[in-house]
């Protein structure tokens, strides 16, 4: 048989019709979903990083090139979803219009964009969780809130609380999607209302001149890790490509397609409205931080060693404001936990879809009849990233996070071209105007993006996808219920 081989529409179709997952997500549930999983790494952790190691005051540019990215992306994903609204999401899209193989490779670089985005998010988390408690006078040990590579002293040391929250989100997760719905609805509420103050309250405090010059000039920064190339047009577009994590998000509404109400006409909707309310909620949170604090001020190594890991709460913080760094740390502690409990239960689906096409063993592909979740995919799943995370540098995690996001979001613009070109009767709920011209940009951009991720992002996310082909040929291939002909 051939690796090229396109699963047909009609077994989607069979698909959906004999699921077992529950429909019980309406629009706005999803586009809460959406901003759940966007609003989190990128406004409350990346902005530091990506201001001081990148793009300066410019980093709100370096924002808008990153969400027109994610828009031709988006776009291309809402197709998609208008003819196959089933989990599995770019896996899926692959698998019904270009092949198997185009179709493995994609669920493998997602793999990496889902599990790699929970680890980094829940050792952000534990940046927010530890500085939260310091707050009311609780502080834990050094070598029980640092991965082995960032503890300083001797002996044994993990991440304790990132271990931890993954655990606990697990436990939310296999009750049922309805429950984990309401959970993420009322956390979305709290932090988009925590975004909505900082860019409020923050206005009051912004110092113009630190916006002078907004394109600082390119140079060298020397830190503990080596020498990096930043600011000037080439720090913007590196800005980009790093804070890049912060948009990933969007695509989990369409691993959630097989639990929506009417999945052809509301997953399209909650993909681009969430995606546009957080774009414009970035570049606002990075103009008020850039603007209440010198971006040179983020430096590890200088004046406020921890603002990096922290910046939005401490740029209120040095502001004299110590209040509203409280409540900045309460609603970020609280508001990460929805976004782990999206990328945990986006990845568990894309599991789910492999597992039943029969690319990876059946267990991940069992759902659990009174939830009705996957609950054994999502055990094995938060067992994996919760020790994984405890042992990680958060760094390392959000740049090979960022290659897998950009990689499937170049090959779900291929493909949905692919199909239009090779299906054009399709019903399609959903159409992306000039599609050849947004297909192409969005093909350019991604690419190019990638491109600009630091080298050891790209050597480690280039070896996991040729360890996924090894995979493939060695299981999938074998199993697949498209090569042996099996139609259940």
């Amino acid at each position: 048989m051939s690796i090229w081989r396109v699963k047909p529409v009609s077994a989607f179709e069979a698909d959906m019709k004999k699921s077992e997952l529950k429909r019980v997500l309406g629009k706005w549930s999803l586009t809460a979903i959406g901003i759940g999983a966007i609003i989190g790494g990128g406004i409350f952790v990346l902005t530091g990083t990506g201001a001081y190691y990148h793009a300066g005051p410019a980093l709100a540019i370096s924002f808008i090139i990153a969400g027109i990215a994610c828009v031709f992306a988006a776009l291309c994903y809402s197709e998609f979803a208008s003819i196959l609204p089933v989990e599995g999401s770019a896996y899926a899209y692959a698998y019904g219009t270009i092949g198997e193989v185009f179709a493995w490779v994609i669920g493998w670089g997602l793999i990496l964009e889902y599990a790699m985005g929970s680890m980094t998010v829940a050792v952000s988390w534990s940046g927010y969780f530890n500085k939260m408690l310091k707050m009311f006078g609780i502080k834990l040990p050094d070598w029980l809130t640092s991965d082995p590579a960032s503890y300083t002293g001797e002996g044994f040391s993990m991440n304790l609380p990132a271990f931890l929250i993954v655990l606990f989100v697990i436990s939310i997760l296999i009750k049922g999607t309805s429950s984990a719905a309401k959970a993420n609805n009322f956390i979305v509420i709290l932090k988009v209302s925590a975004v909505i103050f900082v860019i409020i309250a923050g206005a009051f405090f912004i110092n113009v001149d630190n916006w002078t010059p907004f394109i600082p000039e390119a140079t060298q920064i020397v830190d503990k890790s080596g020498t990096h190339q930043a600011y000037g047009v080439g720090g913007i577009v590196s800005g980009a490509a790093a804070i890049f994590f912060a948009y990933v998000g969007f695509d989990a509404v369409s691993t959630q397609a097989g639990e929506a109400i009417n999945p052809k006409k509301d997953v399209p909707f909650a993909i681009i409205v969430s995606l546009l309310v957080c774009t414009v909620l970035y570049i606002l949170v990075s103009l008020v931080l850039t603007g209440m604090m010198s971006y040179q001020d983020f430096n590890p190594l200088g004046k406020y060693p921890e603002a990096i890991k922290a910046p939005v709460a401490y740029a209120f913080d040095i502001a004299g404001q110590a209040w509203a760094g409280y409540i900045i740390t309460i609603a970020a502690t609280i508001g990460l936990i929805s976004v782990l409990m999206v990328m945990i239960m986006g990845q568990s689906r894309i599991f789910l879809g492999m597992s039943k096409d029969g690319l990876i063993p059946a267990v991940f592909s069992k759902i659990n009849p009174l939830s009705g979740t996957p609950k054994t995919n999502l055990m094995i799943l938060g067992g994996f990233i919760a020790v994984v995370a405890a042992f990680t540098p958060i760094n390392e995690l959000a740049d090979m996070t960022s290659f897998g996001t950009l990689f499937a979001f170049t090959m779900v613009c291929i493909a949905v071209w692919i199909l239009r070109i090779k299906q054009p009767g399709l019903e399609r709920t959903f159409k992306v105007p000039a599609l050849p011209v947004i297909a192409v940009c969005g093909i350019l951009i991604n690419t190019y993006l990638m491109i600009n991720l630091s080298t050891k992002a790209q050597l480690f996310s280039l070896g996991w996808l040729l360890f996924g082909i090894l995979v493939y040929f060695l299981y999938g291939k074998r199993n697949s219920k498209l090569n042996n002909d099996i139609q259940e």
